[in-house]
């Protein structure tokens, strides 16, 4: 089973990956953590992106859909895979079809701006040991002390409300219009994503059942 997980930042996509993960023994494939293993075992690819991240530059689509293409190519990928931040544009959506990794379904993971911004600007991180937690919905036992190490608590610079709004103004030009394009080919399926995440995971495991 082969899928693309979609939505906007704080939609709960990785936690939603790692479920699917678990559940159905696909890998899940995000597009930074395979960037990273790239540049740390400096494969061709991985240099290449080295070189623009260093200056602060974009990478280009044909080195990210490179990089993709050497993970999707590993064996474990065989019996099908998560996609989780790839494809991010058309152009990147066009060149995965290219590659022959015909898709099974895209999960869009529904989630308005409002939630999205009272999501982030909740969450915090531990410094140590990196659990997450959200001042609402999952608050530390004890305020700014991580409940699993006791490391100090902080909040990352992309978590603030002005970040935020860059983000989903980037997501709303770059990434959004990817609903339609995979809506056209009938791959599409939409799911509501400020229901519980057992809720979430639940609507997401009725769609997979019957594609298995």
């Amino acid at each position: 089973m082969r899928l693309v997980l979609l939505g906007p930042p704080g939609a709960g996509k990785g936690t939603q990956a790692a479920r699917i993960e678990a559940a159905y023994n696909l890998p899940h494939i995000a597009t930074g953590d395979i960037f990273r293993r790239a540049i740390n075992n400096k494969t061709a690819l991985g240099v290449k992106a080295k070189e623009y991240i260093d200056q602060g530059k974009l990478v280009p689509d044909e080195i990210v859909v490179g990089i993709v293409e050497e993970r999707l190519n590993n064996g474990d990928c065989q019996d099908g895979f998560i996609l989780d931040g790839f494809p991010r544009t058309i152009e990147q959506a066009e060149a995965l079809s290219a590659l022959d990794f015909d898709l099974d379904v895209v999960l869009n993971i529904q989630v308005s701006e409002e939630e999205v911004i009272n999501r982030l600007s909740g969450r915090r991180v531990c410094q140590e040991c990196g659990a997450t937690f959200h001042l609402e919905y999952n608050p530390p036992s004890e305020a700014r002390i991580c409940d699993e190490c006791g490391g100090d608590l902080y909040q990352r610079d992309d978590d603030t409300p002005a970040t935020i709004k860059e983000r989903l103004d980037v997501y709303n030009n770059q990434t959004a219009p990817l609903i339609k394009y995979y809506q056209e080919r009938d791959l599409l399926t939409s799911i509501n994503g400020e229901q519980s995440l057992d809720n979430v995971f639940a609507d997401i495991s009725e769609v997979l059942e019957e594609l298995s």
